[in-house]
């Protein structure tokens, strides 16, 4: 036991493990916020419509094209529920041609560092205040599906779709971590279709391998809807497909 003198640096020095942890602060469980802010049936059911959609498309059972449009990453919920608006008047006028998901990312992967989203840091000055970014997220997310407007969201993490999944209709998976084991075994169990990105290099091989990893059934270690550490058993996600983003040998639009 530490004597009464011992400071918290010598405290950490005197130990193996969590040397470089600063501390830990209690998280909500998915389901009590889930609880806290429920979706409308009109949002419950525009989820549904826009992964229908989706997964008609990918399949080639809808020759409509799939657009996923909308800001880099959501960082105004106002500014992001009034494009919303704006958005599905445009989708309902083009609705015979395209099938328009609004794209509402809530994390930003860094290539070193800087903010890294509305669910990390949601008030924008380094204080983050994850549980307030949660909650903020989940209310702008029902906010948009409540209009009738599917949305989109990268997978950044393994942890956060279980507060958010219910309300999106189509995820993607960025180029940094197409190649992560952990995304693939994530987006294997995950209900809506999933886009993969190719790699940084522009190279398309890590994508299709992403493709047909997630496809496959997983075992792995996952946390419920009550928050417990848990090992998830997955069925595999075969509405999965290529996102075109482009490289360091050249743009996504340029033949």
């Amino acid at each position: 036991m530490a004597g009464p003198n011992i400071d918290a640096q010598q405290l950490r020095e005197s130990q193996n493990d969590d040397t470089r942890v600063l501390g830990y602060d209690p998280l909500i469980s998915p389901e009590l916020l889930s609880s806290e802010i429920p979706a409308t049936q009109v949002a419950l059911d525009a989820v549904k419509k826009g992964r229908r959609e989706a997964q008609a498309i990918i399949h080639k059972e809808d020759d409509r094209l799939l657009v996923m449009c909308g800001p880099c990453s959501l960082h105004d919920p106002e500014a992001a529920v009034e494009y919303c608006g704006r958005l599905k008047k445009l989708a309902d006028e083009l609705q015979d041609d395209l099938c328009i998901i609004m794209r509402a990312y809530l994390e930003k992967p860094r290539t070193t560092v800087g903010w890294k989203g509305l669910i990390n840091d949601p008030d924008l000055d380094e204080s983050y205040k994850i549980n307030k970014g949660l909650r903020v997220s989940r209310q702008l997310f029902c906010d948009l599906t409540s209009q009738g407007m599917p949305i989109a969201s990268e997978m950044l993490d393994t942890i956060s779709p279980q507060f958010l999944a219910d309300l999106i209709s189509l995820g993607a998976i960025g180029a940094r971590t197409t190649e992560s084991q952990l995304h693939r075994e994530l987006a294997s169990g995950l209900s809506f279709p999933m886009g993969f990105k190719n790699g940084t290099d522009g190279s398309l091989g890590v994508a299709v391998d992403a493709i047909g990893s997630a496809a496959a059934k997983h075992y792995f270690m996952g946390v419920t809807k009550q928050g417990l550490a848990a090992i998830t058993k997955t069925t595999g996600n075969k509405d999965c497909f290529v996102i075109l983003r482009g490289g360091t040998k050249g743009t996504n639009y340029d033949a």
